[in-house]
Order: C-alpha cells, then sequence, then structure tokens
C-alpha cells in the first residue's frame, strides 16, 4: 500500500473509532508560537501548568527523534445539557464547565490515540509515534491550527466550522511523512465579543490571554481566590464557558455525539451545600472519573462557597460557621468566613466574633475581618 492510500485508511479508521476531525501537519518547529509563549512568560500572563521550557513546547524533534508530521484530532463535545435541574433558594446549584461534562477527555482521546498508534504499527512495523493530549509538551491549539482542524480564534480556542470550539484535541508526532492539511483561513473577522463580555479582562487582545485573570484557571486554583474575582466567579465550581456561549460560531452547535461526554445532571450542576461536607472517598467516587476533579475536592469546595455566597443563601450558614470553627484547612476556614460576612446573618456575625479570639492563622484573621467589614458596611447603610 502507498502513503497516501494508508493515510486515506487512516482517516477512515480514525473516523471509525469516534475521532471526528483528523489533520496532517509538518513537524517544523513552532516558531511564531515560542515568540508568543516568551512574551506570555515576560508578562506573567502564563498559568503555571504548563511545560516551562519553551523549547518543547515548540520543537517537535525534541520530543521524538526523526519527527516528520503531527497528526492531530479533535472529538466535539456537546455544548447542551437535556433536564438540567434547576437551583432554588434552599437548594442552590454550582455548575461544571462544559469540557468537564462526561467522561475525562484525557482518557477518551488518550484511548483513541492508542488506537490509531497499533493501527499505525500494523501497516508501518518502523512507524515512530509520541502521542499526547493537554498534559504533553506541544501546544495542542498550535498543532490543531497548523493541521486544518479549525482556526485560532480571539478567544484562544480552536473553532471548527462543523463543532465550533467544542473540541477536544490531541496529537500524535510521528516519523512518517504524511500528506499536510490546509491550514484554515480566520474567521473572527472584526468580533470582539469574547474580549468584550470576558468576566474578568482575562483576553487581553485577540490571542493573547492572561491566564492569571482567567476564571476557568482560578477555579483550579487551591489558594484563597484574590478579592476582585470573588464577586465575578458567581456558581462555577470548575471552568468557564463565557467567552464559548457568547461566540456567534457556537450557535446551534449542541454537539450531542458521543455518549461518553453525555453529563450527569447531577453532577454537572450538583447541590452546593453538600458539597461542603463531602468527605475524600464519596468526591472520588461522585466526580472522580471528570476531568474537573483533577485538582482533589479542595478547590471545589472552595468555589461552593463563593457560590452560596453569591446568592447569598441564608440556608447554608449553619454548614458555614461548622468549616468557620472545625475545618483543619485555612483557605476553606477563611474562605467560609468571607461568605458568612457576605450572606450577613446574625448567627454569622456572633460566630466570626467568636473564632477572631482563637483563630492563630493571619490568612485566615484577614478574612474574618473581611466579614465582620461587611456587617459594619450593612449598619452603616
Amino acid at each position: 500500500m502507498n502513503l497516501e492510500g494508508f493515510q486515506q485508511e487512516l482517516v477512515a479508521y480514525a473516523s471509525e473509532i469516534g475521532i471526528d476531525k483528523i489533520g496532517f501537519a509538518s513537524a517544523e518547529p513552532f516558531y511564531n508560537l515560542r515568540h508568543q509563549l516568551a512574551r506570555q512568560q515576560q508578562l506573567n500572563y502564563q498559568s503555571g501548568f504548563e511545560e516551562p521550557d519553551l523549547d518543547k513546547r515548540t520543537r517537535p524533534e525534541l520530543l521524538l527523534d526523526e519527527a516528520v508530521s503531527i497528526i492531530s484530532i479533535a472529538i466535539a463535545y456537546p455544548s447542551k445539557m437535556e433536564d438540567a435541574p434547576q437551583g432554588m433558594r434552599g437548594a442552590r446549584r454550582g455548575i461544571f464547565s462544559r469540557s468537564s461534562w462526561g467522561k475525562d477527555y484525557h482518557a477518551a482521546l488518550k484511548e483513541r490515540l492508542t488506537l490509531l498508534e497499533a493501527f499505525i504499527a500494523v501497516h508501518f512495523p518502523e512507524a515512530r509515534m509520541r502521542s499526547m493530549v493537554d498534559t504533553g509538551e506541544l501546544s495542542d491549539r498550535a498543532v490543531a491550527e497548523r493541521a486544518g482542524i479549525g482556526w485560532s480564534a480571539k478567544n484562544t480556542s480552536i473553532i471548527t466550522p462543523e463543532f465550533g470550539s467544542y473540541v477536544y484535541l490531541g496529537e500524535m508526532i510521528t516519523n512518517i511523512p504524511f500528506r499536510y492539511s490546509e491550514p484554515m483561513e480566520d474567521q473572527c473577522g472584526d468580533c470582539r465579543l469574547c474580549i468584550d463580555v470576558c468576566p474578568t479582562g482575562a483576553i487581553v487582545e485577540g490571542g493573547q490571554l492572561n491566564a492569571q485573570r482567567c476564571i476557568s484557571f482560578l477555579t483550579q486554583t487551591k489558594g484563597f481566590l484574590p478579592d476582585e474575582f470573588r464577586g465575578v466567579i458567581g456558581n462555577r465550581l470548575y471552568g468557564c464557558d463565557t467567552c464559548q456561549t457568547v461566540c456567534p460560531k457556537n450557535k446551534r452547535k449542541a454537539n450531542l455525539i458521543h455518549a461518553e461526554f453525555t453529563p450527569d445532571p447531577e453532577i454537572a450542576k450538583p447541590l452546593l451545600e453538600p458539597l461542603l461536607t463531602i468527605s475524600n472517598r464519596e468526591f472520588k467516587e461522585r466526580f472522580g472519573y471528570v476531568s474537573g476533579s483533577w485538582r482533589g475536592k479542595k478547590p471545589i469546595q472552595r468555589n461552593a462557597i463563593l457560590a452560596l455566597a453569591h446568592f447569598k443563601e441564608k440556608s447554608a450558614v449553619p454548614a458555614l460557621i461548622k468549616l468557620l470553627m472545625e475545618d483543619e484547612r485555612p483557605v476553606i476556614r477563611g474562605t467560609a468566613a468571607w461568605a458568612l460576612g457576605k450572606i450577613g446573618m446574625p448567627e454569622g456575625f456572633e460566630a466570626l466574633q467568636t473564632v477572631l479570639e482563637t483563630e492563630q492563622d493571619e490568612e485566615v484573621k484577614d478574612e474574618i475581618q473581611k466579614g465582620l467589614a461587611f456587617f459594619a458596611e450593612e449598619m452603616k447603610g
């Protein structure tokens, strides 16, 4: 079989195993990307989750000897949830971003890439391959753009004509000289909705993101959330979809294609108050299969506390007081203190005054003072 014929067979096989788009790119260095990443580091816009070595991020030949091509794959995920439960007073709910609905995409894409590797190895025993998803050194988006999967949008997502930006990305570096796909032209035009509506101004300009201000990143941190972001996080427990939901290219892109990504509404939009007391074991059993659980329960619990404060949910006050008085984790105690102040119930005020006398952690003390300050402002008003 000639290479052209095999490439066509590979594309057909990819479709059979649930890959929605596949493209082929050169393994030449990503020179422009390196410049962008260096600038991002200079401005301290990186999240810290990335590979710090810019050469590894932009030179595929450092990751696989004799690298010639990169196969890029995309799998669509749903943007709509059927029978989504509605939160109400006394039963408030949080939300996981769409990329964390259903099965963890890291596992789903790795399974498909493993199948692709096996298929290639049968026909090309001399083939060398290295696959990665999200946590690999390469930029999934840069590879996808070069491979014609979609164009790189102003919100830094890859947008496909078929599925919008609701796609998971992965890639495989190989020594096989495939015929390369044609990159797509940018189709964002003059639209800047994603820039204008970003709740924190994280999209600095078209195609550049300050991850330190991005809610998606902030929901994954484990420390105290900076004060300026607490009022805009809303009921987000993990991730943020705002720059995607406002995008005109995502209209009518439901993508109800793969059953494994169909969300369990009680996981994707869980009740907030039960999250305050969930055990490690229960958290792993309930949420362990979704990508949003990768940082453990602490960030989710912190975000749940902030969400309850956002709703000013009075029914949560007893649980928040218990966290303030008994939880071993300073971030949880302190965030609970802040939330009690925002909710503004008298028993919360009394608890804050009581705990202030015994609390040893300075950061928690600061949060207690912030909580008490909310009560002082209310009394002035």
